[in-house]
């Protein structure tokens, strides 16, 4: 049987992140406050079908790279198997997550062109040759698991030609109609844009406006926008402030309503783009400052959610490897354990400060995004100073003390 979702409106975070879509910038000064519940952070759980049950505090799922893609679920016109997305969405369900379920990409036998894109199937790139096959392929699911899916994601990464060789326009219709069916039978769910990657600058360009240009023309049929933050192989946390920053110009230039941002895929050290980017591992406490930092920045930056990918044993892909016991993973739920079910407000000078107000009880996290390290006085009040490997040590109100990459908190 799958589990109702839960859907919980948080006022003091509403009021926050309905500024994001409407093209502000990365704050230079201090913040108002933004209400932080566990929903910011999100992951990507390749094996939850299977039983995958991560050992770290998240509040948010986002079904992609899952076994459980349109082509693989409706294996013929109206001939599903539903065996595994039930078992995914059951398991999520269990863990208290909110589930983001990635609609596409097209099956072969629904492909236009079946040549267009090899993942997960072929011609999982093209546009549905019929939009009536869409149009099923939505309500099937809607109908099916609208009591437990909380938003429904279009489409993934369209804007590169491994996932989407149709046009702007085909892709707003889609997304149109989508709206218009998830309306109809599960009216509070969220529609979220196709997301589009960034670090890949001629793409982002070549399809992000195009694609806001059409959807404005159909009405903005979405509630949220998305974007991933993967930078190239080399590149630090600091680089998410340049993308989002360029998304929401795109944002803006395209009258975009106000609209919650989302960063549905980030990691690092991921191949690319190109030979002079080679994939790098990132391990021990610089892996853990940058998954501190990239929670923190989603904050500062007012990314309503972040979907970390992904949960997963180590793999040749990935930079930074999120499981048990790894330093990243540690890192992750100290960070939760600092800001979620507070109120923080950043400020976004040489040394980042994140203040967070639990119930009245304040405390600090202060970090730098580029190499060097910054002065910082420490908080009056902070008798305790830890890193987000939950390392701590007494600290000394009024002092001051120098800080890095890697987050420091300070507090009572």
């Amino acid at each position: 049987m799958i589990m109702p979702r839960v859907r919980t409106i948080v006022a003091g975070l509403l009021s926050v992140v309905a500024l994001v879509g409407a093209g502000l910038g990365a704050a230079t000064t201090a913040q108002a406050d933004t209400y932080v519940d566990g929903r910011l952070f999100g992951l990507h759980v390749p094996q939850i079908a299977n039983g995958a049950v991560p050992s770290v505090a998240y509040g948010s799922i986002r079904l992609w790279d899952s076994g459980i893609a349109w082509g693989m679920v409706e294996q013929g016109r109206g001939r599903y198997w539903w065996a595994g997305l039930d078992r995914a969405i059951a398991a999520a369900s269990a863990q208290h997550a909110e589930i983001v379920y990635v609609l596409g990409s097209t099956p072969r036998w629904a492909a236009t062109h079946t040549y267009q894109g090899t993942y997960p199937n072929r011609g999982a790139a093209s546009n549905p040759k019929v939009l009536a096959y869409w149009k099923e392929w939505v309500t099937a699911v809607v109908r099916r698991h609208g009591a437990s899916i909380d938003a429904y994601q279009i489409w993934n990464e369209a804007n590169l030609a491994t996932f989407w060789q149709g046009t702007a326009r085909q892709m707003a219709i889609l997304t149109l109609e989508a709206k218009r069916i998830i309306r109809r039978y599960d009216p509070s769910a969220k529609v979220v844009a196709a997301s589009s990657t960034m670090r890949l600058t001629t793409s982002f360009s070549r399809f992000f406006p195009a694609y806001l240009t059409e959807l404005r023309r159909v009405g903005w049929p979405v509630d949220v926008f998305a974007i991933h933050t993967y930078g190239p192989s080399t590149a630090a946390p600091a680089i998410r402030e340049v993308y989002v920053a360029r998304a929401r110009a795109r944002l803006k230039a395209a009258g975009a309503p106000a609209r919650p941002l989302w960063d549905t895929e980030i990691n690092y050290g991921i191949k690319g783009p190109g030979a002079a980017y080679p994939d790098v591992d990132i391990e021990g406490a610089p892996a853990a400052a940058d998954v501190a930092q990239t929670y923190l920045d989603s904050i500062r930056l007012r990314l309503a959610r972040t979907y970390w990918y992904a949960w997963s044993p180590p793999t040749e892909l990935l930079g930074i490897t999120m499981f048990d016991a790894t330093l990243g993973a540690i890192a992750y739920q100290t960070t939760h354990a600092w800001v979620s079910q507070a109120s923080v407000g950043c400020t976004s000078a040489a040394v980042r400060v994140c203040r967070i107000n639990r119930s009245g009880q304040i405390a600090e996290v202060a970090w730098t995004s580029a190499g060097a390290a910054g002065a910082y006085v420490v908080p009056p009040y902070a008798t305790r100073q830890c890193d987000a490997l939950d390392v701590c040590t007494p600290a000394v109100g009024g002092s001051t003390v120098m800080v890095g990459r890697m987050p420091m908190w300070f507090g009572p």
